[in-house]
Protein backbone atom coordinates (compact mmCIF):
# COMPACT_ATOMS: atom_id res chain seq x y z
CA UNK A 1 0.00 0.00 0.00
CA UNK A 2 1.12 3.50 -0.85
CA UNK A 3 1.85 5.72 2.20
CA UNK A 4 0.32 9.38 2.17
CA UNK A 5 1.21 12.52 3.21
CA UNK A 6 -0.56 14.66 6.64
CA UNK A 7 -0.86 18.28 5.74
CA UNK A 8 1.46 20.60 6.27
CA UNK A 9 1.36 21.79 10.29
CA UNK A 10 2.24 25.38 12.02
CA UNK A 11 2.82 25.67 15.76
CA UNK A 12 3.97 28.40 17.68
CA UNK A 13 8.02 27.80 17.92
CA UNK A 14 7.83 27.12 22.03
CA UNK A 15 5.89 24.27 20.80
CA UNK A 16 7.75 22.66 18.43
CA UNK A 17 11.18 23.21 21.07
CA UNK A 18 9.01 21.33 23.52
CA UNK A 19 8.39 18.36 21.68
CA UNK A 20 11.94 18.10 20.19
CA UNK A 21 13.39 18.82 23.95
CA UNK A 22 11.30 15.10 24.82
CA UNK A 23 12.49 13.26 21.94
CA UNK A 24 14.05 9.64 22.97
CA UNK A 25 17.70 8.97 21.32
CA UNK A 26 17.48 8.35 17.62
CA UNK A 27 13.79 9.50 17.36
CA UNK A 28 12.56 12.53 14.70
CA UNK A 29 10.33 14.79 14.87
CA UNK A 30 8.13 13.38 11.86
CA UNK A 31 8.33 9.87 14.23
CA UNK A 32 6.65 11.65 17.04
CA UNK A 33 4.12 13.07 15.43
CA UNK A 34 3.11 10.10 13.36
CA UNK A 35 3.26 8.59 16.93
CA UNK A 36 0.83 10.83 18.41
CA UNK A 37 -1.49 10.95 15.84
CA UNK A 38 -2.17 6.63 16.08
CA UNK A 39 -2.64 7.55 19.99
CA UNK A 40 -5.09 10.33 19.05
CA UNK A 41 -7.11 7.92 16.23
CA UNK A 42 -6.56 4.90 18.49
CA UNK A 43 -8.06 7.01 22.00
CA UNK A 44 -11.29 8.76 19.52
CA UNK A 45 -12.22 4.90 18.47
CA UNK A 46 -12.31 3.87 21.91
CA UNK A 47 -13.98 6.96 23.18
CA UNK A 48 -17.05 6.33 20.48
CA UNK A 49 -17.12 2.88 21.16
CA UNK A 50 -17.31 3.47 25.08
CA UNK A 51 -20.24 6.37 24.17
CA UNK A 52 -22.01 4.33 21.65
CA UNK A 53 -21.98 1.56 24.10
CA UNK A 54 -23.56 3.71 26.61
CA UNK A 55 -25.92 4.83 24.06
CA UNK A 56 -27.10 1.07 23.70
CA UNK A 57 -27.53 0.52 27.41
CA UNK A 58 -29.25 3.54 27.94
CA UNK A 59 -31.74 2.43 25.43
CA UNK A 60 -31.85 -1.34 26.11
CA UNK A 61 -32.71 0.43 30.01
CA UNK A 62 -35.31 2.37 28.43
CA UNK A 63 -36.74 -0.77 26.54
CA UNK A 64 -37.03 -2.99 29.36
CA UNK A 65 -37.85 -0.89 32.05
CA UNK A 66 -35.08 -2.12 33.84
CA UNK A 67 -32.71 0.05 35.91
CA UNK A 68 -29.83 -0.15 38.44
CA UNK A 69 -29.10 2.47 40.96
CA UNK A 70 -25.66 4.03 41.42
CA UNK A 71 -25.83 2.67 44.55
CA UNK A 72 -26.28 -0.82 43.40
CA UNK A 73 -23.47 -0.35 40.67
CA UNK A 74 -21.06 1.16 43.75
CA UNK A 75 -21.52 -1.87 45.86
CA UNK A 76 -20.65 -4.13 43.57
CA UNK A 77 -17.68 -2.13 42.64
CA UNK A 78 -16.74 -2.19 45.90
CA UNK A 79 -17.54 -5.79 46.71
CA UNK A 80 -15.42 -6.28 43.33
CA UNK A 81 -12.23 -4.47 44.89
CA UNK A 82 -12.73 -6.11 48.52
CA UNK A 83 -11.98 -9.30 46.75
CA UNK A 84 -9.16 -8.25 44.36
CA UNK A 85 -7.14 -6.40 47.30
CA UNK A 86 -8.54 -10.16 49.57
CA UNK A 87 -6.71 -12.26 46.06
CA UNK A 88 -3.58 -10.04 46.31
CA UNK A 89 -3.10 -10.43 49.67
CA UNK A 90 -3.76 -6.72 51.08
Amino acid sequence: MKTATMPALRVQPELRQAAEEILRPGETLSAFVEDSLRRNVEFRRTQQAFIARGLASRDAAKTSGVYVSSEEVLLELDDMLAKAKKKAGK
